[in-house]
Parts: C-alpha cells; structure tokens; sequence
C-alpha cells in the first residue's frame, strides 16, 4: 500500500470490463501471438518485431513477473513459460490478477477460438455478461435461410430471442461501412430490397458477411428499438475499417435523432478521436464512451490519453474497457494500465490543488465500475 488514499482506492477497486472479449482456447504459436500484439492482419518485414512495441514491452514489464519469470526477459523466454504452464493456467493467472470483478463480453468474433460466457466465468471465478453483436445475428439469419421480405420480422424476433438475458447491442458498422452511414431510418420496401441483394449475394457466395449499408442502419435502428445500450467500435482498429470514416463526429446526425430515446450510445475505443468523443458525451444526454483498445496499445504513453480522456467528457459518462480479444495478457494490461494512468492523473489533478482527494475517488470509482453497473443495469453482487 502506498501512504496516498487516491493511489490506494485506485488499486483496490474492482473493475467492471464493460466491453472485453474473451480468452483463447488454445495456446498461440510464436507467430500468432506476436499477431496478438498488433492490429495489423500481418508480421512485418524481416528483422523487426511486434514485441518491440509499447505493447510488447508492457507484456516484457508487467505479464512476465506473474508467469515467475523476471521482468523484461526475452520473448522466447517468456513465450517458453507460456507453453510449459498451459493456456488455462496462463489465462487464470492474469484474468485473476487483473483484479477485473465483471466482465462484459462480446463474442461475435472468432467466438470458435475464444473462451465463451462460462468459460470466461470459470477460470476468472467472477461475473459474465453477455453483449450480442448485431451483425453476427443477422449474419447467422442468412445461414438459416430467410425470405428478403421476412427479414425485417425476422431479424427482430431472433434480436429479442438472443438478448433475453443479453446487457447490450454492440454494431461494427465502422468496419463494415464507416461511422459515416446515413443517420435515419431505412424503410420497408428499401429493406427488401437490401435483404434480396444481399441474400443472394450469400447464396451465390456462400460468405454471409453483412456490408449492405441499408441492412447496417436496420440492425442499428432495431438495436435502438430493443431499448439496449448499443456499443460501437469507434477509431483504432486493424486494417479491414477505415480510419479516415471512424471518428464518431460522423455520427453526430444519428445521436440527433435517437436523442429522446433514452438509448445509451457507447463509443467504444475512440482512440485517436477521444477528445472527440468526450465532446460528444458532453452534448449528448445518452453518449458514453471509453478508450479501452487504446489503453493496451499505447503501453508506457496510455497515461497520456487516459488524462486526454478527462478533458471535456462528463465523469459519469467515461467508462473503463480493455477491448481484450485472445491474449489474457490484454485483460491484464487493460487494467493495469488503466490504473496507472488513472493514478498519475488524478493524484497530479490533487497535488495541484485543483481536486480534493475525495473527489477523486469518487471519480476513480465511477469511471472503473460505478457507470458501467449503472448503465447495463448490472448487480454488483
């Protein structure tokens, strides 16, 4: 324990990971860890490294010393410790150590490789809820065959059916299309339209991959009718979006026209556009927004953009997420890197006189885990 209440709240506070993915099954290889590393769908030239990143040098750090090895060893060291203790033991060790006591996962994809609901609750021994991705419903629609002009109907009962214990929505429409869509509503007949376009495309193609922009803004606008937070992917990410249409200010006709709704909009990332995005969850009642994916890849410069992220935003509208997909290592760095940041902001906002200290626990406890409880109505059993 350290001799500053703030540093000390902050440590002990039991995080809720509002939006996380889950641990791999398996262990990886050399090659595809070092994939794990990066956003990038491909290693690089010969001679360089995903380890020597600010990620990797953060696993090196931090994820080392609670596999038994000393700090900074050398990958194969590191990635040979790996092997001998086994995917489960690795995963429990950092999931547990990450001191996260709710995780809210989304497992729309690759969900064959990665750890489900109850895995993730097994070898964390901590809560798991569920978030539906919308485009892998309707996706998983198309394989089992449905009529273009039933879709609309359709779609909605499998959204109701598959969200009956679900905490929320989650849209990759910035992959799929950009944040750049057209803000209202599709119509009956455009979404007919759309659906036969499509569903002919996956019968001839046999790939059931939703990029239709009329079918994106459907699942959105029926997300919006089921009265859950929606989660989007905002910003950084690997090279099948384009950053150029993932600033969330795109989206400033849509949040226009769902305002009222009382629909919590999640940005979720938000990295490079963070400053953005506090400006939006300043604007914009039911706005939140995180800068999860941001965190990990950042390593030893996050404290940075944590700080950036307690400029403009409200502090009962940011959130804390690792956006974790496969390495454990990732659950663990989300929340250890968080903690940093938080720490060195909030400790420096106290020793400047700008900040009580009691002000910023409270803040601490509201970003880690008070917001995410309130917002996904979550037990903090």
């Amino acid at each position: 324990m350290s001799t500053d209440p703030v540093a000390d709240a902050v440590a002990a506070l039991r995080l809720v990971d509002h939006h996380v993915h889950g641990a791999l099954r398996a262990q990886p290889s050399a090659d595809e860890f070092a994939l794990l590393l990066t956003e990038s769908d491909r290693l690089g030239p010969e001679n360089t490294s995903t380890w020597d990143s600010q990620v990797g040098f953060a696993v090196r750090r931090w994820c080392a010393p609670l596999l038994g090895l000393p700090a900074f060893c050398a990958p194969q060291d590191y990635l040979a410790r790996r092997r001998e203790l086994g995917a489960d033991a690795v995963n429990r060790t950092l999931l547990v150590a990450s001191g996260i006591d709710h995780f809210v996962l989304e497992t729309g994809f690759r969900a064959e490789a990665i750890h489900g609901v109850d895995g993730m609750r097994a070898l964390s021994g901590v809560r798991v809820d569920e978030v539906v991705r919308l485009e892998s419903l309707a996706e998983d629609l198309a394989r089992a065959g449905v009529a273009a002009s039933d879709f609309r109907t359709r779609f909605r009962e499998c959204l109701s059916d598959a969200t009956r214990s679900a905490v929320g929505l989650k849209s990759v429409v910035a992959y799929r299309f950009g944040l750049d869509f057209e803000p209202q509503p599709p119509s009956e007949v455009e979404v007919i339209d759309a659906a036969g376009a499509w569903l002919a495309e996956v019968a001839s193609s046999g790939v059931a991959r939703l990029t239709h922009p009329t079918l994106l803004r459907e699942l959105i606008w029926a997300g919006i009718e089921r009265e859950l937070p929606i989660q989007f992917h905002v910003g950084y990410g690997d090279p099948d979006l384009d950053l150029r249409r993932c600033d969330p200010l795109h989206m400033t006709d849509f949040l226009k026209l769902v305002r009222g709704r009382h629909v919590p909009i999640m940005l979720l990332h938000t990295y490079p556009f963070h400053r953005n995005a506090g400006y939006l969850a300043q604007v914009f009642p039911d706005v939140y927004f995180d800068v999860g994916l941001g965190i990990n890849y950042t390593g030893a410069r996050s404290a940075a953009v944590i700080r950036e992220s307690l400029e403009l935003g409200p502090f009962g509208k940011v959130l804390f997420s690792s956006d974790a997909w496969g390495l454990a290592e990732l659950h663990y760095l989300g929340a250890r890197l968080w903690r940093t940041g938080m720490t060195k902001a909030l400790t420096s906002f106290v020793a400047a006189g700008e900040w009580s200290a009691t002000d910023a626990i409270r803040v601490a406890d509201m970003m880690g885990a008070a917001n995410a409880r309130r917002v996904y109505g979550l037990s903090d059993s």
